[in-house]
């Protein structure tokens, strides 16, 4: 059965005196139908353009259809509705400045919402859009890909049985500028959306609302975010409890960023060796015996050497004495892959787009920054860094084509806007109010929050958001350790969208899933310390 409820409908120049005040609580809205497109004369001759303008698109920004489907999970059925719309953001007065676009999951079997867990989910960029983990890791539908995550045609949309549906309900949201996601004007300033706590405050309000309107207050609640996502998911964690009096029960980071948390320096020169050396170690170019043995078993050696030999002898400069700096370049090209020649021109800091053109440079291929599985083709052998992401294009290739057809034939949303893999929202904001401290606020929360978990998934292959910087960041948010019996970590042999390896969909999944029970309280336990 296919609802659609339409609030307001925008024109891109004119602002509809429908959404012009915010409604103070959501009322019925009667079915309306969208409008169907006009069929064309199969036998038409087709005209030039008279203009090169584009033509006008209407903008939904308050809307919703509902389809009622099923999926198969460990191999139990389970049915759901899933609901694709547009919900406003209001500005100080009221006034409608945009519509958010979101895709909602919510397993339609269960009548008791209050101990069933939602899950919020972002992806990050700045800038792009929700379809990553959607279409590949928590969502009931998976895009077709191969075992390691490569594109495959013909494209296509499956079931995806490892999904968390079964135990929560999940919710996909687009930031302004990505997916359908749109300004409700040209004239909207940028700084109503894009920047680091502008951000955070305008979803936080979004957020608010679409849990009223949906029910959801009692539910136990969970922030999930990859990439500048686990930015926007940290400093939404303090923004919803302090503004909103939304109080979760956890937060999971996948791949995340630095969170604002200040690693110039030695400490930031020498953390990437241990992503250096497992990415060396995937390609086969250590020495024997490092390479024969396991990954996990490998990389406790470098992280000590990181730690307690490299760091202190990074912090001494030019003081540090010539056989030392010879003893220390010896182990970084040892743990490295490159040649001890080229530690020492560089005095002992390697920069990681030089490490991705190096690696494999005698083989005439590059490596990819968010995934160091994935090899690219330059040019030329020569230079300081690669031509291109070669993972990111291979992303771009697996996701655009199944994300459009799903929307549109799958989930019948039709729209003549662009889906925005990334979008316009540059420049983005950091300074000033904008200053990035999400590390901080998360931790603020957590201690505000006794309830508030942490979980943080990283693959061992992402050189972007690398894993030994994310351990890093949970060390320093709890400098006293009084946080570490609620933050966990997990590891993956991939890279930063650990899920497109189908071994680590399977368990980056089951580990959400223990991740999640783990946070649920019992009914009864009380929040305190």
């Amino acid at each position: 059965m296919k609802q659609i409820f339409v609030l307001a409908v925008l024109a891109l120049t004119t602002v509809s005196p429908l959404t012009a005040q915010r409604p103070t609580a959501p009322a019925p809205r009667p079915e309306t139908k969208q409008e169907d497109k006009p069929k064309a004369d199969p036998k038409a001759k087709a005209e030039p353009p008279i203009s090169p303008l584009p033509k006008p698109v209407k903008l939904l920004l308050d809307s919703a259809t509902t389809l009622n489907q099923s999926v198969s999970i460990k191999g139990v059925k389970v049915p759901y509705n899933v609901t694709v719309g547009t919900q406003p953001v209001w500005d100080e007065a009221g006034k409608a400045i945009g519509g958010v676009f979101y895709t909602y999951y919510e397993r339609s079997d269960i009548k008791d919402r209050a101990t069933r867990p939602l899950v919020i989910s972002f992806n990050g960029g700045p800038g792009t859009a929700s379809v990553w983990m959607h279409l590949a890791y928590t969502g009931p539908k998976l895009l077709s890909i191969d075992s390691e995550g490569y594109p495959v045609q013909p494209y296509t949309v499956k079931e995806n049985p490892n999904s968390i549906l079964d135990i929560a309900d999940i919710v996909y949201i687009d930031p302004i500028n990505t997916g359908y996601s749109r300004p409700a004007d040209k004239d909207v300033p940028k700084s109503k959306f894009f920047g680091t706590n502008v951000d955070i405050k305008y979803l936080a309000d979004w957020l608010n609302t679409f849990v009223s309107r949906r029910n959801r207050w009692l539910s136990p609640k969970y922030l999930i975010g990859e990439s500048y996502g686990t930015n926007r998911v940290s400093g939404l964690a303090l923004e919803l409890q302090n503004a909103n009096w939304m109080y979760l029960n956890g937060v999971i980071l996948v791949s995340p960023t630095n969170l604002g948390i200040d690693r110039k320096g030695p400490v930031g020169d020498a953390n990437m060796l241990p992503y250096y050396a497992a990415t060396a170690w995937h390609h086969k170019v250590l020495a024997s015996d490092l390479q024969q043995k396991d990954l996990v078993q490998m990389l406790p050696e470098v992280e000590q050497f990181t730690t307690f030999e490299l760091i202190p002898a990074l912090a001494m400069g030019g003081t540090l004495e010539p056989a030392k700096r010879k003893e220390i370049a010896g182990k970084i090209a040892r743990y490295s892959g490159l040649s001890e020649k080229v530690v020492l021109e560089h005095n002992l800091v390697i920069p990681a787009q030089f490490f991705w053109k190096e690696l494999l440079r005698d083989k005439g291929r590059t490596v990819g920054r968010l995934d160091s599985r994935y090899l690219g083709i330059d040019s030329e052998d020569a230079g300081e860094k690669p031509d291109y992401a070669p993972e990111l294009t291979s992303w771009l290739h697996s996701f655009t084509p199944p994300i459009n057809y799903y929307f549109r034939e799958v989930l019948n949303y039709k729209t003549d806007l662009k889906y925005y893999m990334f979008g316009p929202v540059h420049p983005w904001s950091r300074t000033g109010d904008d200053t990035d401290k999400t590390g901080e606020n998360l931790r603020q929360a957590m201690a505000q929050n006794p309830y508030l978990h942490l979980l943080v998934q990283s693959g061992y292959y992402d050189g972007a958001c690398d894993y030994f910087n994310a351990q890093n960041n949970m060390w320093q948010m709890d400098p006293s350790g009084k946080l570490k019996s609620r933050m966990d970590w997990k590891g993956y042999r991939s890279g930063h969208m650990m899920y497109l390896r189908q071994e680590d969909l399977v368990s980056a999944n089951n580990d959400l899933r223990d991740f999640i029970k783990k946070a649920t309280p019992k009914r009864g336990q009380p929040a305190k310390y």
